[in-house]
């Protein structure tokens, strides 16, 4: 018997300002979906989710949710106005008994329940917000990008999260690793229309470029016609008016077919060029340490940055990459060890902060503001390159309207202050990129462009991203942070590292035994064999420790709170709600452990 579907929009019309953002849009989310809403930035993917979550009513057609079915929206600037704490925040909805839930997602995604909303920075509301929803655990969960501002491991733990989940999700994200591990379908929004394919992000790419392609050639074909036609029209007309005059309306409407085309959002025309040429040498780094008090960023690290290195930082927030940067390239002194930069030396840094932008400026004076790109005497111009550009021409490279270049920066949507804060970095004259999290926020069309524009860059690139697909297609070399002040220099960029940091672990726990403490399906896990088992499967069996490993410290965290002997008379809904989730997780242990053994045989029979 088919079920009922979670979510259906019928007919959907919408229009902001004069232009529509939808028509006719029509929609249906199953149980168990799990749905990739892609689309480039101001397509409207958060106004549709904003739809499907009943917070934006549309002009015209029909949202109807069924009977008993519960809907989750992660917005990505939560109103926390009336809550003291990130925790009262994400406990809202929630029974006092559930706290567990809340604190359980705090740890994967790191945040502070304790932290007051007054002094909590936007990417802590937004991982409370995440939190919140995760608590929740809605049948329905639509999550507006949730991976930014979130470091590799939280989003380590998200994906593994949203893999074991049963409950339908809709994801906004432009991380293509993360819609590639948990995606099944796809809605493409493009130009007010939503298409539909049944399958993941994995062959979304392809999938776009035919459907372009065949755009093209259909649009070629009627400009052939219509050029016939005018051409007829013009040279053929004779005497029999009755029949000329058919042709005429025809033309005119195949005019009109085509006037009535919208056309597609090119790509940004960023340009990036390398000023004179720095020393061979960028950086060299020896035995360098740096601590704040008890907190070690750095111990003993050594590192040589050569011209025309892309240098990749990675490790989970807090860690100190930023610290490390500044490190190296000599604006804070280490506490000991030397660090020598190299010649002639034109460094462009990215803040992720934006600090750079005053969000009471307009797009117009943060570019004639900068006293680097400002043409003296000239209030219409900037210096891009050292070659003058009007102020809207230069805006319109990366995507803005001549109305925007009067509008505040506040106004801005993450995605189009991060363009701006490349526009200005990318008028400048440079020799050493230093991107802090440039990625946050960008759709994946401008992603490519500033892959190809990093690529083909002649100067030195130092990188910290949380973004693994972006990473593995620029980074050369990654320094990972692990935290206690170990920073390890590898070769290569994410996949690398992760595999070069697996082969470490292998032979370490190789040269050991079961004395180590280490569980024996991690030291099982470093033997496994290299044939027999599909890459999912592979993936899946190498995943599986952490899985057990979380699923076992979640158990022993319930059984502690069951351990009350007053818990039941004093809490009985808490106690109720605290077992339930103790055998909820125990049996997911046990399918896990039983998988693990299936996986692992396997593996040894094709040994």
């Amino acid at each position: 018997m088919a079920r009922a579907p979670l979510l259906q929009l019928s007919d959907i019309s919408l229009t902001f300002g004069g232009e529509p953002v939808f028509d006719d849009l029509s929609l249906v989310v199953q149980p168990g979906d799990r749905v990739a809403l892609v689309g480039r930035n101001g397509s409207g993917k958060s106004t549709l989710m904003k739809v499907m979550a009943g917070l934006v009513e549309a002009d015209r057609g029909a949202r109807v949710v069924t009977p008993g079915v519960s809907v989750g929206y992660m917005e990505q600037d939560p109103d926390m106005k009336g809550f003291a704490t990130l925790g009262d925040y994400a406990l809202s909805g929630l029974d006092a008994g559930e706290m567990y839930r809340v604190e359980m997602a705090g740890e994967g995604l790191k945040f502070d329940p304790a932290r007051p909303v007054a002094t909590a920075s936007g990417g802590e509301r937004r991982r409370a917000a995440l939190a919140k929803l995760m608590a929740e655990a809605p049948d329905l969960m639509l999550l507006d990008e949730p991976t930014n501002h979130l470091d590799i491991e939280a989003i380590g733990w998200l994906e593994n999260e949203l893999k074991q989940t049963r409950k339908g999700f809709v994801l906004i994200s432009h991380d293509r690793a993360f819609l590639r591990e948990l995606t099944r379908s796809t809605l493409w929004i493009d130009r007010g229309k939503v298409r539909r394919r049944e399958s993941g992000f994995e062959g979304f790419e392809a999938w776009r470029d035919k459907v372009w392609e065949e755009e093209d050639q259909q649009r070629h074909k009627l400009n052939r016609k219509i050029k016939s036609e005018a051409r007829w029209a013009v040279e053929g007309i004779s005497a029999r008016r009755k029949r000329n005059q058919g042709r005429v309306r025809a033309l005119q409407e195949l005019r009109a077919e085509r006037a009535g085309q919208i056309k597609r959002q090119g790509p940004a025309a960023m340009a990036l060029e390398a000023g004179p040429k720095s020393g061979r040498k960028v950086i060299e780094a020896h035995d360098i340490s740096k601590a704040y008090g008890d907190k070690v960023i750095v111990r003993k690290l050594s590192v040589k940055i050569l011209r025309g290195d892309r240098v990749a930082f990675v490790g989970p927030n807090g860690v100190g990459k930023t610290t490390l940067l500044k490190l190296l390239l000599g604006e804070i002194a280490p506490d000991s060890g030397t660090v020598q930069l190299g010649t002639n030396l034109m460094p462009a840094v990215f803040d992720q902060a934006r600090a750079q932008l005053d969000p009471e400026m307009t797009l117009w004076e943060s570019l004639t503001g900068d006293r680097e790109m400002r043409v003296s005497g000239n209030a219409d111009q900037v210096l891009v390159r050292g070659e003058p550009r009007h102020v809207v021409g230069y805006l319109k490279d990366f995507l803005f309207d001549e109305r925007q270049a009067r509008a505040p920066v506040k106004s801005l949507s993450g995605g189009e202050k991060a363009r701006l804060l490349l526009a200005k970095l990318m008028a400048k004259e440079s020799n050493l990129l230093v991107l802090d999290e440039p990625t946050n926020d960008l759709d994946i069309e401008t992603l490519d462009l500033l892959q190809e524009l990093l690529d083909d860059y002649d100067g030195t690139v130092l990188l910290v991203s949380h973004d693994r697909d972006f990473l593995d297609r620029v980074a050369t070399t990654t320094i990972a942070m692990e935290g206690d002040g170990e920073a390890t220099v590898y070769a290569g960029g994410w996949s690398d590292y992760q595999a070069q940091r697996g082969k470490s672990k292998a032979t370490n726990v190789e040269k050991t035994d079961n004395k180590t403490g280490a569980s024996k399906p991690e030291l099982k896990q470093k033997a496994a064999v290299k044939s027999g088992l599909s890459f999912t499967e592979k993936h899946r069996l190498e995943e599986l420790p952490s899985v057990l490993k979380r699923l076992e410290a979640e158990i022993c965290k319930l059984e502690q709170l069951l351990a009350d002997p007053e818990l039941f008379s004093r809490e009985p809904l808490k106690f109720k709600k605290a077992s339930q989730a103790l055998v909820e997780r125990q049996q997911a242990l046990a399918a896990a452990e039983e998988e693990w053994l299936m996986l692992e045989e396997k593996a040894e029979a094709a040994n």
